[in-house]
C-alpha cells in the first residue's frame, strides 16, 4: 500500500489531503506542516531556499513515505528542484492553475488569488508566458486570506466581510470587472472556498484549485500498488514545538488525524 506525505507551511495542505483521499482511499496520507515558520508568504526567498531543501529531507526521513506531496505553491516555486535532488522518491509539487484557467476563459482575463510571495515569483511569470501570452492575468497577494482560513479551519467565526474586503482589491484593478475565472493558487483557499465564493462578483464563472490534478497525479505515481511496510496509522509532523502541536489539534482531528508528534526542525 503506497503511503504518501503532503506537506505545507500551515493547515492549507488539507485541502490536498482531502482531495487524495476522495480519489484514492486506499493510499495512507500522512501530513507535516512547517508551523514554526509559518507564513510562508510573508517569509524572503533566501529564508525558505535555505530552509526547505533540508527540512522536507528530514522529514521523508522521518515518515519514510513512497510519495512526497509538497503541497504549497510558495514552497514550490522556490525549492521544488531543490527538494528533488536531495531525496529518492517521487516528489509532486503545487504550481498554480494558469493552464486550465487560460482554456476556460471566454473573456480573456482570469484572476489569480495567492500568497505575495507567490505572486512576486518568476515562476508564475513564465506560466503565464507559456499558458497565458494572449490572456490577461491579474494577481492579487494576500496573507490576510491565508490568516483567515487559519483562523476560519481551527473553529474561529468570521464575519463574510472579512473575507469581502482582502479579496477585493482583485477585481479593483484595471480589467477586474471582466475577470470570469478565478484561480486559487495557495492551498489554504479551497478551505475557505464558499467565503470566496460569495466575496466573487457575479461575472466571475469558474474558481479552479489544484486539488484534483495532485491527487490524479499521486494516483498515477502509485500504480501498482506495493506491500505496506509501515504502520497504518495516519500522523502528523509538526515543526514549532508543543504550543502549536496544542492549537493545530482541533482542526487535524477533524481531518482524522490523532497522532502528532513535533520535530525541532
Amino acid at each position: 500500500m503506497t503511503r504518501v506525505l503532503v506537506f505545507d507551511s500551515g493547515v492549507g495542505g488539507l485541502s490536498i489531503v482531502r482531495s487524495i483521499e476522495n480519489q484514492a482511499p486506499h493510499i495512507i496520507v500522512d501530513y507535516a506542516a512547517d508551523a514554526g515558520f509559518f507564513p510562508y508568504g510573508l517569509k524572503t526567498d533566501e529564508e525558505l531556499q535555505a530552509r526547505l531543501p533540508m527540512l522536507c529531507e528530514a522529514l521523508i526521513q522521518e515518515a519514510k513515505p513512497d510519495i512526497f506531496v509538497m503541497a504549497c505553491n510558495t514552497a514550490s516555486t522556490l525549492a521544488l528542484e531543490g527538494v528533488r535532488a536531495r531525496v529518492n522518491i517521487p516528489v509532486v509539487g503545487t504550481v498554480p492553475a494558469i493552464k486550465p484557467a487560460a482554456a476556460l476563459t471566454t473573456s480573456g482575463v482570469i484572476g489569480v488569488l495567492a500568497t505575495p510571495g507567490t505572486i512576486r515569483r518568476s515562476y508564475l511569470d513564465k506560466l503565464e508566458h507559456e499558458y497565458a501570452a494572449n490572456i490577461t492575468v491579474l494577481r492579487h497577494g494576500t496573507s490576510g486570506l491565508v490568516e483567515l482560513a487559519e483562523r476560519y479551519v481551527r473553529g474561529e467565526a468570521l464575519s463574510q466581510a472579512a473575507f469581502d474586503t482582502v479579496i477585493a482589491p482583485l477585481f479593483q484593478m484595471e480589467n477586474g470587472h471582466r475577470i470570469d475565472v478565478l484561480v486559487l493558487a495557495c492551498t489554504h483557499f479551497p478551505l475557505v472556498r464558499s467565503q470566496i465564493e460569495k466575496a466573487c462578483p457575479e461575472h466571475v464563472m469558474h474558481i479552479i484549485d489544484t486539488g484534483e490534478a495532485i491527487a490524479k497525479q499521486v494516483l498515477r505515481l502509485s500504480s501498482g500498488e506495493k506491500e505496506n511496510k509501515h504502520s497504518p496509522d495516519r500522523r502528523v509532523l509538526l515543526t514549532g514545538g508543543k504550543a502549536n502541536r496544542k492549537a493545530y489539534a482541533p482542526v487535524l482531528e477533524k481531518f482524522g488525524f490523532t497522532k502528532v508528534n513535533t520535530l525541532d526542525l
